[in-house]
């Protein structure tokens, strides 16, 4: 249903994923990104976020490198592998600089939006998400 709206409008619309892989219902494989996208118009596409993904078991930079014509925008966030935690930057599994070089080298112009998800009670979040920005500028040298 959205579908017809998105093309009508002319208006991207980007599913986002979690790690739920035991939810035939969530987006958080390539496979159920790809059962959305299915039949549907060029206006239906990806809100890829990285750490969800790669929890649920995927590789975001081969993702994205297939995909990169329908990903609307990334959330950018470290977790472990294997539905693990969300941690700080630098920290977790997630291939935060590699993601943002491969955008920056392809020139693909997908917003990469920074998505604070470790904070614990007590903790400073906007300390905490200048951290985070810091870490990626950091990568993007590299």
């Amino acid at each position: 249903r959205v579908d017809k709206y998105a093309e009508k409008h002319e208006i991207m619309v980007g599913f986002h994923g979690h790690d739920n892989t035991k939810d035939p219902d969530e987006f958080s494989t390539p496979e159920t990104f790809a059962r959305a996208m299915q039949g549907a118009s060029k206006y239906i596409g990806v809100n890829l976020d990285i750490g969800h993904f790669l929890a649920a078991g995927g590789d975001p930079v081969a993702y994205i490198r297939e995909h990169h014509d329908r990903i609307v925008t990334l959330h950018v966030k470290d977790r472990k592998k294997d539905h693990g935690a969300n941690l700080p930057f630098g920290e977790g599994d997630t291939p935060i600089g590699p993601v943002l070089r491969l955008l920056r080298d392809k020139g693909w112009k997908i917003p990469a939006n920074i998505e604070y998800e470790y904070g614990k009670p007590g903790m400073d979040s906007i300390t905490e998400v200048k951290k985070c920005f810091a870490y990626c500028r950091k990568e993007l040298e590299g």
